[in-house]
């Protein structure tokens, strides 16, 4: 077993670092700015560090050792994310992550309720995704080994806002859901930016080669299906005191997952007036909330997307074996498809 709490803590003393240096800036700036400073700070506490753990063990199965400066390069991988879920739950007009207030619902508390408060969310989330790209090119590697990965580094963002643009335009009540639609929004929203383009900056930065970040690419992708799958079924099946975010955002949203897609496919005539009645309302009750997951039950849908996440993380693993690496990565980034997938409900 690798000490991934161990990666998770070094990540964790990088960012908390970061956030005091980006706290004194603002402050030289205007006192005013406090309220910013201190949701960065929050926006960057906790989370898996999976995105920080894929940059890593690219730049390790490239052949690199162990150093500081590739763990600040991988922690700016976790302002990318924290910049995206800041949009995302905006957006989704979700009040929890994590347990904790999302900024906008943060900042509502602090500084008034509606535009003001997303405005400001807004501005945190420009600054986190602005902030990433300093962390990684102040990283302290080479500069020839960061200018090989500037175009990397343009797709990953491009891909990101590709998906969030592509899932808010197909969150429509009167359209619904294909399972091809919902796979390929998970593929540029998730597949892409948590796994398949942090293992090719790692690679990339490491001096890999092509055949590695093609084996990456068989790999990321499948897996980042997975855990996108796996985020739909905790959206839905989840317990928020366990997960730290509704259950019922994903269904008041009627956001276009395969899970939704499969069981308006497997659903009878009851059931699709059942949900055309429920998907996309404002303020569902608990017991609408509770038929719709029952309806996802009975038809099948929530073992459909069972047994795809586990075909995925099958072909994630396998695509491991097609590429030398050293024997330490290739175990690390097995063990990770299953943490990245197989989050508990």
């Amino acid at each position: 077993m690798h000490d991934h709490a161990g990666f998770k803590e070094r990540i964790d003393e990088v960012l908390v670092r970061l956030a005091d240096e980006e706290e004194r800036a603002l402050l030289a700036l205007h006192a005013e700015l406090s309220p910013l400073s201190g949701q960065l700070r929050r926006s960057l506490a906790g989370g898996k560090r999976l995105r920080a753990a894929y940059l890593y063990w690219g730049w390790r199965a490239a052949g690199q050792p162990d150093c500081e400066e590739v763990i600040r390069a991988a922690a700016a991988m976790e302002l990318v994310h924290a910049a995206a879920c800041t949009h995302d739950d905006i957006i989704d007009g979700s009040g929890t992550r994590h347990g904790r207030p999302t900024a906008h619902a943060a900042f509502a508390s602090g500084a008034g309720t509606g535009q003001r408060s997303t405005a400001l969310a807004m501005i945190l989330g420009d600054l986190l995704m602005g902030y990433a790209g300093y962390v990684f090119t102040s990283c302290g590697l080479p500069g020839a080994y960061l200018a090989r990965t500037v175009p990397l580094w343009a797709a990953l963002l491009r891909e990101t806002m590709a998906g969030e643009f592509l899932e808010v335009l197909r969150t429509r009540a009167e359209q619904l859901p294909q399972v091809a639609e919902s796979l390929e929004v998970a593929r540029f929203k998730t597949a892409k930016y948590t796994v398949e383009r942090p293992l090719h900056l790692g690679a990339t930065l490491g001096g890999g080669p092509r055949a590695l970040l093609d084996a990456f690419s068989a790999y990321g992708l499948p897996l980042g299906e997975a855990f996108q799958l796996r985020d739909d079924l905790l959206g839905t099946f989840g317990d928020p005191a366990r997960t730290g975010k509704s259950n019922v955002d994903d269904l008041r949203d009627g956001k276009p997952t395969a899970l939704l897609a499969l069981t308006l496919a497997a659903a009878g005539d009851d059931g699709r007036r059942l949900l055309a009645k429920l998907v996309g309302r404002p303020d569902p009750s608990p017991e609408e909330a509770a038929a719709v997951r029952a309806l996802m039950e009975s038809c099948g849908a929530r073992q459909q997307v069972e047994d795809m996440i586990r075909e995925r993380i099958a072909r994630a693993v396998g695509a491991l074996d097609r590429v030398p690496m050293p024997a330490e990565a290739r175990s690390a980034l097995r063990e990770l498809a299953g943490t990245a997938a197989e989050r508990s409900l």
